[in-house]
This record gives C-alpha cells, structure tokens and sequence, in this order.
C-alpha cells in the first residue's frame, strides 16, 4: 500500500482508503471487514454522522476502540435529522457544529476527530461561521483537521479562499472529469488534498450493465467501459484501471472506495496494488469522451 500526505496536514493516508457508508446488516460482519482493511494497509476510513442515523460512526467507533493510533478517522457534519425521524435538514450554523461534534465523538468513542468534514455546502451558507466553528474545534483539540465534502466549484473556491480546509472530496472518474475544469488544479495548487470518490462511477467502469451516467448516453459509457477494458489488457481488471485512472491526478491524495463485502474489499486492495497508468494510457482513456463540465455553481 503506498501512502500520502493529504495536502498540507500531517495525516499521512492510503492511497485507497475504505468509504464505510456502505456497511449494513451484521455489525460483527461489518467490523471484521474494518479490521481486515486495517491489516492489509488501509489506514482511512470515511463515515457520516447522516449515515444509519449514527449507527455507521457507532460500528467504526466500536471496531477501533483500542487501536486509536493506528486509523485515520474522517467523518462529516452539516445534516441534521429531524426529530421525527422523517429526514434530514442542512445545518451548517455554528451552534450546530459544535453540538453536532459531541455526538460524533461520543459515537466514534474518541477524544479527537483526525478529519472533520462539512457534508455539502452552498454559497449562500454562512461560510465565515462554519468555518469560525472548525476553527474553534482545531483549537480545542476535539479535530486535527478539517475539510469539506462537495463538488460545487464555486463552494469549493471560498473555502480555498476563505479557510485552512487540508482536504476537499469530490466525486471523480472516467466518466465525471468535471472536476479537471478548474477544481483539481486549484486544489493542486494551494496544497489541498482530494479525497475522491466515484471512481467505479456506480460500478459502470467495472463490469456492470451500461445505462445513461450524469451527460453521457448510454452508448457513451458502453465506450468508456469499453475503453477501461481494453487499457486493463492481461495485466489489470477493468476495475482497477479505473480506480488507476483516478489516482493518476497528481492533486488526488486517495480514492475512497464503498467498502460493504469481503469481495469489495478485495477489489479495492487489488487496486492499490494494481501498476499505474502510464501517460499513453490516461490519454488513450481521456480520448475516448470529452470531459464533461459542471453546468451549476459555477
């Protein structure tokens, strides 16, 4: 497993890094699995104070109780359900954080959060008090760091702007280059990391019948599938060039894959181990479709 900086903080993660928002049913099952990723080199695990109303933070909390200093726990904030239960409402005030950081700790059963994450984000959000929050929770002790989770370019840009975030995760793949346009070399340039996402695109670059994916057609994803096979050769599995194809960004510090069986977890570590692209491949793969743009939040 290779290892990297993500951006100017001092967490060093894996290259691939485990997204927990998929684990379900058997609790035991599900902390075997953090366990098994741990051993074989995973360091990062990502969850969500939305995910199974808490339940999520509770399994990661429960499977690294003991063994704190050897994981990088990332978990985000800014949905809060309501008290019925019946959903979940954007919360990215001030008193919320600082409230809602309680819970996740209690949860995760830390004294401290390595990555915390604002889950989404708008322009009209009081930025200036959201970020005055993570601020205020770095100082305190309870976050190393903080960082947001969003794919809204202009989003993005204040908190470069305006903040100290080390980290931004954002959906990117073959077939959602959107954040090459301005994003990624933004992010390259402040020395921010990306956590990326997607990188199977909903498993329609590793073998999963073709549909219709964000702008593209459904016989535009047949040819990037097409294309990610014939790169893959003898010596790749599709899934692993495009987990490849991900990583090849040199802002990208890890491709954060949802993680919810055995088989999954496998195929992650494959692709940790998988030989990078060389330049002639990721041209080969960029060639196939134009890089789609982001259309909003511009």
């Amino acid at each position: 497993m290779k290892y990297k900086q993500l951006g100017k903080s001092d967490l060093s993660i894996s290259e691939v890094s485990f997204g927990c928002m998929s684990l379900q049913g058997d609790e035991n099952e599900s902390i075997k699995l953090l366990h098994q990723a741990l051993d074989k080199g995973i360091t990062y695990f990502d969850t969500a104070d939305l995910y199974d109303k808490g339940k999520n933070e509770e399994t990661v909390g429960r499977a690294f109780k003991g063994m704190r200093d050897k994981v990088i726990i990332g978990t985000k904030v800014g949905n809060q359900w309501r008290p019925d239960g019946s959903g979940w409402d954007w919360n990215p005030s001030k008193t919320y954080i600082l409230q809602a950081v309680e819970q996740s700790l209690k949860r995760l059963q830390t004294d401290y959060i390595d990555l915390y994450q604002l889950h989404g984000g708008t322009i009209d959000d009081p930025i200036d008090e959201t970020i005055e929050a993570f601020e205020q929770l770095k100082q305190q002790g309870k976050i190393r760091h903080y960082g947001i989770s969003s794919i809204r370019p202009n989003v993005i840009q204040e908190y470069v702007r305006r903040s100290n975030i080390a980290s931004v995760m954002l959906q990117y793949s073959l077939l959602d280059r959107r954040a090459e346009e301005k994003v990624l070399e933004l992010l390259q340039q402040n020395n921010i990391g990306v956590l990326a996402r997607g990188s199977l695109a909903q498993g329609l670059l590793a073998g999963k019948p073709a549909k219709s994916y964000l702008n593209y057609t459904l016989e535009e994803v047949q040819q990037a599938a097409k294309a990610v096979t014939e790169v893959a050769g003898a010596s790749r599995k599709a899934s692993e060039t495009a987990v490849r194809f991900t990583l090849h960004h040199p802002a990208v510090t890890s491709a954060v894959m949802g993680i919810r069986t055995k088989q999954q977890l496998e195929e992650a570590l494959h692709a940790a181990s998988a030989e990078p692209l060389d330049q002639a491949e990721v041209r080969q793969l960029e060639e196939v479709l134009p890089a789609n743009k982001y259309e909003q939040h511009r």
